[in-house]
């Protein structure tokens, strides 16, 4: 019954990605975490293993779009890797401290919460529009840069992709915003099957929870996908923020012995 629940969570997970362009690593963890009752390493460790899933299954469908600027990727990926080959060593050193895990994960939380609030209340008119191009812009060292430190990230508390990418690519690199998701979809299957695979050696993922929750949000990501013409991203992206804010605060405080 609980591979089922899991399986079922990960239907929205991956439904609320699929619209905001998020992936589903920070809409699953907090249910796995808190609803699941997983210790703060293991958390990480299956919700990372859940993500391979939704990351290649988005990485296919946005390649197939062209909606992926591959010498980019290729650079993202690779130093992408490496960042989080570092990242997971020191999460070694992290796993038996669950309560700095949830503080780390709490602190992380509030770029993609302070992020959708943002762009929900200002609405999507208000916020930069790159110019159309063949490729994302910047350079070479800026760009391995950003992925050594999003695949860092991403070994230490399990979060990248969409959470991290997205807004760096667009807001520092100037992206156009498909070229964007795409992007990062195409670089971060990488970083997540690395650090999946170093999750499994430290023996922080639960298989069965983290494969059902993995093909739910597949399945979810297809329709939330074609839900993006027709459900207002700004109202949604403000109610997720408010969510993950929340969310935040809850790692966060637990840190101090605080529930709330």
């Amino acid at each position: 019954m609980s591979h089922l629940i899991a399986f079922l969570v990960g239907i929205p997970a991956g439904i609320i990605g699929g619209l905001l362009g998020i992936g589903g690593c920070v809409l699953m963890m907090p249910i796995v975490r808190f609803g699941f009752h997983f210790d703060p390493a293991a958390a990480v460790g299956t919700t990372l293993t859940a993500v391979v899933f939704t990351a290649g299954s988005g990485a296919y469908q946005h390649l197939k779009m062209k909606n992926v600027d591959t010498p980019t990727a290729l650079v993202v990926g690779a130093s992408g890797v490496l960042g989080v080959i570092l990242g997971s060593i020191v999460f070694g050193y992290l796993k038996p401290y669950g309560k700095v895990i949830d503080l780390i994960v709490g602190l992380a939380f509030l770029l993609p919460s302070l992020r959708m609030l943002y762009e929900g209340l200002m609405a999507e008119k208000a916020l930069p529009q790159p110019p159309s191009s063949g490729g994302i812009p910047g350079s070479g060292w800026a760009k391995g840069l950003l992925g050594s430190v999003v695949g860092f990230l991403t070994g230490v508390i399990g979060l990248g992709g969409g959470y991290a990418l997205v807004p760096s690519f667009i807001y520092i690199l100037r992206s156009p915003v498909k070229l964007a998701i795409g992007t990062s979809m195409a670089s971060f299957i990488w970083m997540a099957l690395v650090g999946a695979a170093f999750k499994f050696y430290q023996q922080v993922v639960d298989i069965p929870t983290a494969v059902c929750l993995g093909l739910g949000a597949v399945i979810g990501a297809i329709y939330g996908a074609k839900m993006v013409a027709r459900v207002k991203a700004s109202a949604l992206k403000t109610l997720f923020g408010a969510i993950f804010l929340y969310v935040s605060l809850k790692y966060t405080l637990l840190y101090f012995g605080i529930t709330i």
